[in-house]
């Protein structure tokens, strides 16, 4: 017997073999870009029926279920027929069924009537209730998302697991894209569409329709503005909203509605913009209470309730609450911006495209769907002509068909007997054979010979609907005047001209009931603003302030006069004194960085204090010895604008910042104890707002300007021995003794 030949084991403790290197373009395209095109295509983006995926699925599950028609039914039950076409968690299921609930307020045209507790898109805080509560139906509604899906208007393909068919887009009669808001974040590219109100987007569609070539011009004087459901009012400013039109991105602003209540001395707020919450709204007053900028609020809560959203201010005695509101529109987010990015998938692809883009790609996705929809209906018309016709043949000799089926010895042979004897196919003899006796009577004959007539007219039309455009289109110009009357609800949104709007607002800050102020204003190194009558000044001037705080400078101020505040980070922020709070000496004063919305760590440099007319020129000197002087104009804003960017040059930190009405005189002061005098004349006059200007004063290496003077006592009594002709060096500075 042969030897069994022995193969020596491989060692427990052997080293493995070294991976071998791939590059991390071969990685991205193999692992990551199939996550990336998954997340596009089948989750984050909506299609051009206005749903996402898990949006369709859910819809489509409670059709399937005969939530349409029947009652309603536990929540959860629909959340586990979900999973047969959604295979995810049933929280993530039951949240996207929260949102199209008619309870949870989020959409004008709920998709699903809901009964329990939903909570409130406007609310963060208002949780729902759990699946096993709450009970839903599909609205009546829906009726217009499934119209035409039993007649073969779209695709089905299988599901996940290959049991079951469900559809690639829901055959929508009107342009659901528009009319339900809707937001997805994707890998790389997002998506956020306002919604809008659907009779004004059935009177686009049909301008559109009847005026394919219409401009988005035309098209804005019929959609008016967007619409949300919480309502509030839309700065209106056209060209901006014609720019959303056009390319289907840009921004508009939306403020809150209220009304006052004299009898309570309180403000209630009804109607919030679609962007913002409750709860951030809430937390954004407190802080302003908190912090001491917003002084005229008593208390504020939340006071929602069965008969809607209301947000109530307890006013302080003598507040003007529409003063306020302007305080709050621009310190909180009562006045907020709904950006818009319309991406939307088509035929797979994510494409960026303006409202009039939007309504011709659905337009070509309905026409479609309705052709199919005709193209099933004359299907079934030419199937049921074609059992007639063979019918036909029969009643014209009926003893005939009589004699041959009672010839015929076995029952198989019945219908290849029938085809044989009148020039039949086998569906028309089945159809033939099934008949019974009793209805082969001249009553029957006639009123099929009849349908015969009546079904080749339908066919002749619907032939000829299925082979015209123009009349698809007269049809689906005929299911929109329907649906507008049926389901158009007035808008919710408002809106007015912005340009209106801010000047009221400007007017409204102007005139409030406020003394006329002649004093001082103060600024401090930590960011604190101080506006102090003379008359208080008079009986104290000595400054309360923070620990470890100091002025940085002061000047004499009227009511009306308007301060810019440059920063360090090269923005202004444009304020008027009304703005402020007139204090005493003993206060600290306001913190401006909160009051103006300064960003996180940004410092004051200087400040200018002006008129209205925006006179004379702001003064710049440079830590590198350079300045410049930029007329006030270049940074004269329109409307109630607040910051401005590029406001002042950021190459060499800003020593000092004056206001020039008329030239004066100025000492430079460098760290090495030299001193340049020279009239503000002097200085290059330059138009762009952060031009690094010329120099003034040359300096040695690690050498910089520390100071400007302006007050000429002591030490710059004569200020003429410091003057030179510029570049200068300046002249030693004289010792003092103290």
């Amino acid at each position: 017997m042969a030897k069994k030949k022995n193969h020596p084991e491989k060692e427990i403790n052997a080293p493995e073999a070294a991976a071998k290197p791939q590059l991390i373009t071969d990685t991205i395209v193999t692992n990551y870009m199939p996550y990336v095109m998954s997340v596009i295509v089948s989750r984050a983006i909506p299609e051009i029926d206005g749903f996402k995926p898990s949006h369709r699925k859910l819809l489509y599950t409670m059709y399937k279920m005969g939530l349409i028609t029947g009652g309603r039914t536990k929540s959860a039950n629909v959340v586990g027929q979900t999973m047969r076409l959604n295979p995810h968690g049933d929280m993530a299921i039951y949240e996207t069924l929260v949102r199209l609930t008619r309870g949870h307020d989020a959409l004008l045209h709920p998709f699903i009537d809901s009964k329990g507790s939903f909570g409130k898109h406007y609310s963060s805080d208002m949780a729902f209730a759990a699946s096993r509560y709450t009970e839903v139906k599909l609205d009546s509604f829906c009726n217009e998302i499934f119209r035409g899906i039993d007649k073969n208007a779209v695709d089905f393909v299988p599901n996940y697991d290959n049991t079951m068919e469900e559809p690639i887009l829901l055959p929508t009669s009107f342009p659901n894209i528009l009319v339900s808001a809707n937001s997805g974040i994707a890998v790389s590219m997002a998506s956020k569409i306002c919604s809008f109100n659907l009779a004004e987007i059935c009177d686009g569609t049909i301008l559109l329709l009847k005026r394919p070539y219409a401009e988005p011009e035309a098209l804005l004087d019929v959609i008016k503005a967007p619409d949300f459901t919480c309502g509030g009012e839309i700065l209106y400013d056209r060209e901006k909203m014609l720019d959303i039109y056009k390319t289907g991105k840009g921004s508009f602003k939306i403020r809150a509605k209220y009304k006052f209540d004299p009898v309570n001395n309180c403000i209630d707020i009804i109607e919030i913009p679609y962007s913002t919450s409750i709860e951030i709204i809430l937390k954004s007053i407190a802080d302003l209470v908190k912090n001491g900028t917003i002084k005229e609020i008593a208390d504020f809560r939340d006071e929602i309730d069965l008969s809607g959203f209301k947000l109530t201010l307890d006013l302080k005695r003598g507040t003007d609450p529409d003063v306020l509101m302007r305080k709050l529109y621009k310190l909180t987010s009562l006045e907020d911006s709904f950006e818009c990015n319309f991406n939307v998938l088509i035929n797979g692809s994510p494409k960026l495209l303006g409202v009039r883009d939007l309504l011709i790609e659905w337009i070509k996705f309905r026409m479609d769907c309705f052709r199919r929809e005709t193209k099933f209906e004359l299907s079934k018309v030419e199937e049921k002509l074609h059992l007639l016709y063979g019918l036909a043949k029969i009643l014209l000799d009926i003893d005939l068909a009589i004699k041959i089926i009672r010839e015929t010895e076995n029952e198989k042979d019945v219908v290849p007997n029938l085809m044989k004897g009148f020039d039949i196919d086998e569906l028309q003899a089945n159809y033939v054979a099934d008949i019974r006796l009793r209805s082969l009577n001249n009553e029957y004959i006639l009123n099929r010979t009849e349908e015969i007539s009546a079904l080749e007219d339908e066919a002749a039309k619907l032939r000829e609907l299925h082979g015209s455009d123009e009349l698809i289109k007269k049809q689906i110009i005929s299911q929109l005047t329907e649906i507008k009357k049926k389901y158009g609800k007035p808008r919710r949104t408002t809106y007015r001209e912005k340009a209106v709007i801010e000047a009221e607002d400007e007017a409204l800050m102007k005139n409030q009931t406020e003394e006329k102020f002649e004093g001082r204003i103060f600024y401090t190194e930590k960011g604190y603003f101080k506006k102090i009558k003379n008359s208080s000044l008079r009986m104290s001037d000595k400054q309360n302030l923070r620990d470890g705080d100091r002025i940085l400078w002061e000047k004499e101020c009227i009511s009306g006069e308007r301060i810019l505040f440059f920063t360090d980070s090269g923005q202004a922020y444009n304020a008027d004194s009304s703005m402020f709070d007139t204090v005493k000496a003993s206060d600290i004063g306001q913190y401006v960085p909160a009051v103006l919305g300064f960003d996180p760590d940004e410092k004051p440099v200087g400040a200018v204090v002006f008129g209205e007319d925006y006179p004379g020129n702001v003064v710049f000197i440079f830590r590198n010895g350079k300045g410049v002087r930029i007329p006030l104009e270049s940074y004269r804003v329109k409307g109630n604008r607040k910051k401005l960017v590029n406001a002042i040059s950021v190459i060499s930190p800003c020593v000092y910042v004056g206001y020039e009405a008329e030239p004066y005189d100025i000492i430079i002061i460098s760290e090495n104890g030299r001193a340049l005098a020279l009239n503000t004349s002097d200085i290059p006059l330059m138009s762009t707002r952060n031009a690094a200007g010329n120099t003034l004063m040359t300096l040695k290496a690690k050498n910089y300007v520390s100071e400007v003077v302006t007050s000429f006592e002591g030490e710059y009594a004569n200020p003429g021995r410091y003057r030179k002709n510029i570049p200068s060096s300046g002249v030693l500075l004289r010792k003092e003794k103290k």
